[in-house]
């Protein structure tokens, strides 16, 4: 069996190791220059980091209960509790009686969620493109690569030995 770090893939090698390693950089580096620079509507309601995985969950399903939103952004759910007060308190979320049970809960975005979503995605939207020079000729390969490692990330995400996430924010 041949090593990895020797294969003459697409996908392993020495090479790769390096540019994958710069890519995840990048990334890093993207998401903290978009979350410093803020927004210019002053409607925009700036969130943390563990807030804007729960909206951009709760856009993806608008009502859930917290144990799938805790799984979906990797949060546990003490941390969780107190991500939602926050979105709460800012008027993004709120908390019912789950229809089915009553005694459970589920998390909606409210209408000022929704709003506020969609506003600072065109902020960011505009911010990346002009970084870009607004040259959308890769953008739909990069998106399919981004997205696969998110998916691919997000599934082989580490597990302590009671199932829950490793990391709590």
């Amino acid at each position: 069996m041949e090593d990895q770090a020797h294969q003459t893939g697409t996908t392993a090698g020495p090479d790769h190791d390096l540019r994958w390693a710069e890519l995840a950089d990048l990334v890093l580096i993207i998401s903290r220059e978009i979350h410093f620079r803020g927004y210019t509507d002053e409607r925009a309601v700036p969130l943390s980091p563990s807030e804007g995985m729960v909206m951009r969950h709760l856009q993806r399903e608008p009502a859930a209960p917290p144990s799938r939103i805790a799984t979906a952004t990797g949060l546990q759910r003490t941390n969780l509790s107190t991500v939602l007060g926050g979105l709460e308190r800012k008027g993004l979320v709120e908390r019912s009686a789950d229809p089915g049970d009553g005694r459970g809960v589920t998390v909606h975005t409210t209408e000022r969620g929704r709003t506020n979503y969609a506003l600072v995605r065109r902020e960011w939207a505009a911010a990346v493109s002009a970084a870009a020079g607004h040259d959308a000729t890769r953008l739909d390969a990069t998106l399919a690569l981004l997205t696969a490692v998110e998916t691919g990330l997000a599934r082989n995400r580490p597990q302590t030995r009671a199932g829950r996430p490793t990391s709590g924010t």
